[in-house]
């Protein structure tokens, strides 16, 4: 089967990613073919693009995506022709289809949209890690989120608040300061005006944060280090300016306050079969509830991943965006 999909022969800039045809051959045993209704967008995927998590070249590109099953491989059993699925984990979504392992299929609920789905899957299981893992936020907790009016962040946001956490967002501009706060945090940082770290103190008078959760990495460590309350916990789960630096956990001032620091990966929390559909069916019921209330910011053509790439690394986009086959 001939279908239209992104592809790179090299990593760097969006540039490197060329719209080409490509065969999907028939599915082996324990894959489905999937063809892609709503395919989702996720900043791990300008990382792979980029290099700084290497894969073979040449490759597909993309992390998230929901479809139909068209065909079923031998040996598939709990899934059938037409089923509408979501899945993570097989590099390639950029395209109209490609075969997937069964495994990593996740049935949609009928009261569930292919691009409620696809907008979420990765995000929404990434959120669930941090707030109902990593740390299991309370009413009472103070939580910060950096680049908070990402798709995570907003996310993140509405879900802490469900919890009954004060929740405190940075974002790099007044616009997504504002989104940030229609999400549900108390408090919205821009960084292009104001210290964070000035900011965090004089909103929790001095006392710093119980859990900061950072996507960003080099750019906000130190940052990160200095907002937190004694014992408190930094849950780095990204490292989009880079990776962090070296720790030095005999540092006086490090040990002064004995943080926890952790680097959730949604790689070992959703790695177990089980564990990934009881997170998906945590998210599922989020939305169902309206706890989460999802708002797709941005659609592109799949054919236009290019741009979707450019304007996510030059801070156009807010929230979510989502690339249409």
């Amino acid at each position: 089967m001939k279908v239209k999909a992104i592809q790179i022969k090299k990593t760097g800039a969006p540039s490197v990613m060329k719209w080409v045809t490509v065969d999907v051959p028939a599915p082996k045993a324990g894959e489905v073919t999937v063809r892609h209704t709503a395919i989702g967008f996720n900043f791990i995927d300008c990382t792979h693009r980029a290099g700084r998590y290497p894969l073979d070249m040449p490759t597909g590109i993309g992390s998230e995506a929901a479809g139909v099953i068209e065909k079923v491989g031998r040996g598939v059993k709990g899934l059938k022709v037409g089923q509408r699925v979501v899945y993570i984990g097989k590099v390639g979504t950029y395209s109209e289809a490609q075969n997937v392992p069964a495994g990593i299929c996740i049935p949609i609920p009928r009261d569930i949209t292919d691009e409620q789905a696809a907008a979420t899957h990765l995000k929404g299981m990434t959120v669930e890690m941090l707030v109902e893992r990593v740390h299991k936020t309370k009413k009472g907790d103070i939580v910060m989120m950096h680049s908070a009016a990402g798709g995570v962040g907003l996310m993140l946001c509405q879900w802490a608040k469900s919890r009954g956490a004060m929740v405190i967002g940075t974002a790099s501009s007044a616009s997504k300061c504002k989104a940030i706060k229609a999400a549900g945090a108390k408090y919205a940082i821009d960084t292009s005006k104001k210290d964070v770290v000035k900011e965090v103190m004089k909103i929790t008078k001095k006392r710093g944060v119980d859990v900061i959760y950072d996507p960003v990495g080099k750019d906000t460590w130190e940052i990160s280090l200095a907002c937190l309350a004694s014992r408190g916990l930094l849950a780095s789960f990204g490292g989009a300016s880079g990776p962090i630096p070296p720790v030095n956990l005999n540092d006086m001032s490090f040990m002064a306050r004995a943080p926890f620091i952790v680097r959730a990966s949604l790689f070992n929390y959703a790695a177990d079969p089980e564990d990934r559909r009881k997170s998906a069916r945590r998210v599922f019921a989020m939305i169902r509830s309206k706890k989460i209330k999802l708002k797709i910011n941005q659609r592109y053509p799949l054919k236009d991943a290019v741009k979707l790439h450019r304007d996510v690394e030059s801070r156009k986009t807010t929230g979510i965006s989502m690339l249409v086959p």
